[in-house]
C-alpha cells in the first residue's frame, strides 16, 4: 500500500495491508497477552507508559517530521501533536497508579450487616480504529487509557496515514511491551477494520471517525453485544455576541476553523456574528485570512499544508462550488505557487442560509460559513439547529451571557471566549450524532473498566429469612 506526501503527492513509503488472516493472528496474540497484562498492578502498568513517553520525547523531531510528512499539517503542529503524546502518556500513567488505590473501594451501604466493595477490572481486547487528522494523537487517546486499565489493543490506523502508528509499535517493542499487548494492523476498512469489528474475541471497539461508519461498527458490534465508544462527525458554531477584543475573537475564530487545515471534527466552521456589526467583523477577519502562508509544511514560515489526500481536496471543493451554485459569496486566501499538492486556501463564505450543505454537512477542510443573529435567543436557535453536538464556542465580554449561553448550548464541550483547546484532563465527545462516551479525562479510562459489585455478609448472625432461629 503506497502511502503519499499530500505536498508533493509522491511516495514516501509502502506498508503491508493485513487480511482477515493477519487480524485474527493480531486478535489471537492480544488475547493470549491480555491473561497476564490484565492481571498486572497499575503501577506495572505505568512504568510502561512512562517508558514510552520519554522514547516518544527523545524522538520528537524524527516523529514530528514523519506526521508532517504523512498528514500535510505544519510541522509546528506536528511537534505539538507529539508532545500531547507524552502528555497522554504520562497522565495516564498517573491515572494507571490511582487505579491501585481505587481497588475493594468501600461503598457506604443502609444495613450494616453487609460490606460493599468495588473492583475496576479491565474490559479485555480493544479494537481501536482511528482517522488520518491526528495520527499519532488519536492513537493514545484510546491506547493510553486502554493499557492503563489493563487492556489489549489491536490499533488500526488510517490507510492514508499509517506511519507514526507504526513507530508508536516500534517504541512500544523498545521498550520492552509484553508481546501482543499492543499490535498494529494496516489496511482499508473492508478488509482489516471490519474483520477487526466482527471478530468474536473483540470485548470492546473504539472509534473514531465518520457517522456513517460509526453506523456499521454499531450494527456490527450488537450481534456479539461488544461495548463501543464513538467519536464522530461536528459541525460546531462560533457565536460572537460582542465586539470586545475584536482581535483577539477574529485570531480565535480562524484557529477554530483553520487549525491542521480545517480538518478537526470539533472545528468551529459555522460562524454566528450579531448584525450589529458582522461587517466589521467579517471585513477584519477576511483580512487575516488573505495573510496565511499555505506551502511545504516543513517551511517553519508556513501556517498551513495540503489536505490529507486527492479525495478529501476533491470533497471539500465541491463543497465551495455547492455554495457559489446556491448564491453564497466566497472569498478565498492565496494557493502556493506550483500544481502539486492537495491544497485548498481558507475559505470564507458569506450570504448562507441555513438550508445550505455548507452549514448543514461536515466538510472537514479549510471553510468557515458565516450567518448573522438579531438576539441571543436567535444565535441559540441557530447553534442547536445541527445533527451534531461536539463543540461550540461563545464570545462575548459577559459572564452571566456566557453561562446562559453555555448552559443552553446542545454540545459536549463549549469554549468560551477560545475555540479548539484541548487538555487530557478533560472530557472529550460529543451529544446527538457527535458519538457515544467520551475520551480523556477519568471518563477515557473509565471506558476501558468493567466495575464489579462486591457484597460481603459480615454480620455474626444467621440471616435468618428461610431458616429462623
Amino acid at each position: 500500500m503506497d502511502v503519499l506526501n499530500p505536498a508533493t503527492e509522491e511516495v514516501i513509503q509502502q506498508v503491508a495491508t493485513a487480511s482477515a488472516v493477519d487480524v485474527d493472528l493480531a486478535v489471537q496474540a492480544a488475547k493470549r497477552a491480555f491473561e497476564t497484562w490484565g492481571a498486572t498492578t497499575g503501577a506495572e502498568r505505568a512504568v510502561y507508559l512512562r517508558s514510552m513517553s520519554k522514547l516518544v520525547a527523545k524522538r520528537i523531531d524524527a516523529l514530528s517530521r514523519l506526521e508532517t510528512l504523512d498528514n500535510g499539517k505544519p510541522l509546528a503542529e506536528a511537534v505539538w501533536d507529539m508532545e500531547d503524546v507524552c502528555g497522554c502518556f504520562d497522565y495516564y500513567a498517573d491515572a494507571a497508579e490511582a487505579l491501585d488505590k481505587r481497588q475493594y473501594e468501600k461503598v457506604d451501604l443502609p444495613l450494616e450487616d453487609f460490606l460493599g466493595e468495588l473492583r475496576y477490572e479491565p474490559v479485555g481486547v480493544v479494537a481501536a480504529i482511528i482517522p488520518w487528522n491526528y495520527p499519532a494523537l488519536m492513537a493514545l487517546w484510546k491506547l493510553a487509557p486502554a493499557l492503563a486499565a489493563g487492556c489489549t489493543v489491536v490499533l488500526k490506523p488510517s490507510e492514508i496515514t499509517p506511519l507514526s502508528a507504526l513507530q508508536l509499535a516500534q517504541i512500544a517493542a523498545d521498550v520492552g511491551l509484553p508481546a501482543g499487548v499492543f499490535n498494529v494492523v494496516n489496511g482499508l476498512g473492508a478488509e482489516a477494520g471490519g474483520p477487526l469489528v466482527s471478530h468474536p474475541d473483540v470485548h470492546k471497539v473504539a472509534f473514531t471517525g465518520s457517522v456513517p461508519t460509526g453506523r456499521n461498527i454499531m450494527t456490527e458490534a450488537a450481534k456479539d453485544i461488544k461495548k463501543i465508544s464513538l467519536e464522530l462527525g461536528g459541525m460546531s458554531p462560533a457565536t460572537v455576541l460582542d465586539k470586545t477584543n475584536i482581535e483577539r475573537t477574529v485570531e480565535w475564530v480562524m484557529f477554530g476553523c483553520f487549525w491542521i487545515n480545517g480538518q478537526i471534527c470539533s472545528a468551529t466552521s459555522r460562524l454566528l456574528v450579531h448584525e450589529n456589526f458582522a461587517e466589521e467583523f467579517i471585513e477584519l477577519l477576511t483580512k487575516e485570512t488573505k495573510k496565511l502562508v499555505l506551502g511545504d509544511p516543513l517551511d517553519g514560515s508556513v501556517q498551513m499544508g495540503p489536505l490529507v489526500s486527492k479525495v478529501q481536496q476533491q470533497k471539500v471543493l465541491g463543497y465551495i462550488q455547492s455554495a457559489k451554485d446556491e448564491g453564497a459569496t466566497v472569498t478565498q486566501g492565496t494557493l502556493p505557487s506550483g500544481d502539486k499538492g492537495y491544497f485548498v486556501p481558507p475559505t470564507i463564505i458569506t450570504k448562507v442560509t441555513k438550508s445550505m450543505r455548507v452549514w448543514r454537512e461536515e466538510i472537514f477542510g479549510p471553510v468557515l460559513s458565516v450567518m448573522t443573529f438579531k438576539t441571543e435567543e436567535e444565535a441559540i436557535a441557530l447553534s442547536n439547529d445541527s445533527e451534531f453536538g461536539l463543540g461550540a464556542a461563545v464570545f462575548t465580554s459577559d459572564n452571566a451571557q456566557l453561562k446562559r449561553v453555555t448552559k443552553a448550548l446542545r454540545a459536549g464541550i463549549v469554549w468560551n471566549n477560545c475555540s479548539q483547546p484541548c487538555f487530557v484532563q478533560l472530557p472529550w465527545g460529543g451529544v446527538k450524532k457527535s458519538g457515544i462516551g467520551r475520551e480523556l479525562g477519568p471518563f477515557g479510562m473509565n471506558a476501558y473498566l468493567e466495575p464489579k459489585q462486591i457484597c460481603t455478609y459480615v454480620a455474626d448472625k444467621p440471616f435468618a429469612w428461610y431458616l429462623k432461629a
